[in-house]
């Protein structure tokens, strides 16, 4: 029985020194999540601004190209060098022959369900759009996913891994520039960021964004609201400068999003483990406290009965 006590004590005690990490990891996870959430907030008014923008100077230019073109086939003229209107590669379409995914995940596990949730909503996509693995290819972002993906043999073209727990704008800038320049090159024909949508501390989903080309653009609202932007040199050149932030503001904000969800997970699988490590710490002392009574009453029966025996 002495040694079933140690033991018992031992497991306490080592419950006890995990309840206290898991306690602090939880602690820094809310910690984490609070400062990221007030820097994303922060965040959205350049985010939306930057969107509106662009949004009105692309779709105009891309109205008046359209109207340029209704205007030359009315009258049957060629369209000739000098009339076309340059149109930035991020805003053309072109034929879909391969998929880019930019997965976001976390570099590290303990953070419950996170990474399994990106990872099986990326394959299930995987799965129901493409016939092949000629179609699609994968931009991690994050070394779980990256693990995940080169285990399994898929295809990724980039990866990137260490991101900070609250990421500054310029590590976007990377991989950005990177994305915009494999889907100039043609590596991919269209792309898209895959990650956890922060909805709050209870709760995340999964979302998959387009972010190349850049297409829900309403050019129909632009002509209603009839605004003019006056862009020197030109309105080309000036979006050939603003299109990349744009896409490095989507990124941005979806790598913000995923790492409030990553922390949120984080605090939320510290926080069970916290009240699991307290039930079994109840549990064991419930059952230390039953033995060592046991060990007591046994010790007593046998005084008595030596001093019976003696009588």
């Amino acid at each position: 029985m002495a040694e079933s006590l140690t033991e018992i004590k031992r497991r306490i005690a080592s419950t006890k020194s995990t309840e206290k990490i898991t306690q602090a990891m939880q602690m820094v996870s809310a910690a984490k999540l609070n400062q990221i959430e007030k820097k994303s907030t922060a965040y959205q008014l350049y985010s939306s601004k930057i969107r509106e923008i662009v949004t009105h100077m692309a779709a105009a230019q891309l109205l008046a190209i359209n109207n340029a073109n209704d205007l030359r086939e009315k009258n049957d003229e060629p369209q000739t060098t000098q009339d076309q209107l340059k149109v930035s590669s991020m805003l053309q379409q072109r034929p879909i022959k391969k998929t880019g995914y930019l997965v976001i995940t976390s570099d590290r596990g303990l953070v419950g369900s996170y990474n399994s949730s990106v990872i099986k909503a990326v394959t299930d996509m995987i799965t129901n759009d493409h016939k092949s693995a000629d179609e699609y290819v994968f931009m991690a972002v994050g070394g779980t996913g990256a693990d995940f993906f080169k285990n399994r043999g898929m295809n990724i073209a980039y990866e990137y891994r260490g991101v900070s727990d609250v990421p500054t704008f310029n590590e976007v800038r990377e991989i950005v520039t990177t994305a915009v320049s494999m889907y100039d090159s043609g590596v991919f024909d269209e792309l898209y960021v895959c990650y956890n949508h922060h909805v709050n501390t209870l709760r995340s989903e999964f979302r998959a964004e387009k972010m190349l080309p850049i297409t829900d653009l309403d050019a129909t609202e632009v002509q209603d609201q009839h605004i003019e932007y006056i862009a020197d040199p030109s309105q080309e050149e000036v979006l050939d400068a603003i299109l990349p932030q744009y896409a490095a503001s989507l990124i941005f904000g979806a790598l913000m999003d995923a790492k409030a969800a990553e922390h949120s997970a984080g605090m939320n699988a510290m926080r069970s483990a916290t009240d699991n490590a307290n039930d079994l710490i109840d549990k064991l002392t419930l059952t230390y406290n039953r033995a060592r009574q046991g060990a007591i009453t046994q010790e007593l029966t046998e005084i008595t009965a030596g001093a019976s025996a003696l009588e």
